[in-house]
């Protein structure tokens, strides 16, 4: 029983550890993305309002809201908790 938990946990890890990186890859296509859009002046100048920004600044904004606030913690935790070892849930119900 015991032997069938922590094969349990090493696949789930598994599978984190390819979500991970599945994320990863999308954050650098969004970096792609955001690189590829014309800078402008309003990206130059902080804006108080989002509906101020011309579209290709809203979405390089977007993008960099996602990234982030989103993916990046997302990568980062999905790794950590992936990387824990058996010792580390001894005593997890």
């Amino acid at each position: 029983m015991q032997s069938d938990r922590g094969e349990g946990l090493e696949g789930a890890r598994n599978q984190l550890r390819e979500i991970a990186a599945e994320l990863e890859a999308i954050a650098y296509r969004l970096l792609g993305v955001h690189a590829s859009l014309p800078d402008s002046a309003v990206d130059r100048v902080l804006q108080l309002e989002a509906a101020d920004l011309e579209p290709a600044a809203e979405i390089r904004a977007v993008i960099q809201c996602v990234l982030n606030d989103s993916l990046t913690p997302a990568v980062r935790d999905l790794r950590s908790v992936a990387g824990r070892t058996s010792e580390d849930e001894r005593g997890d119900p």
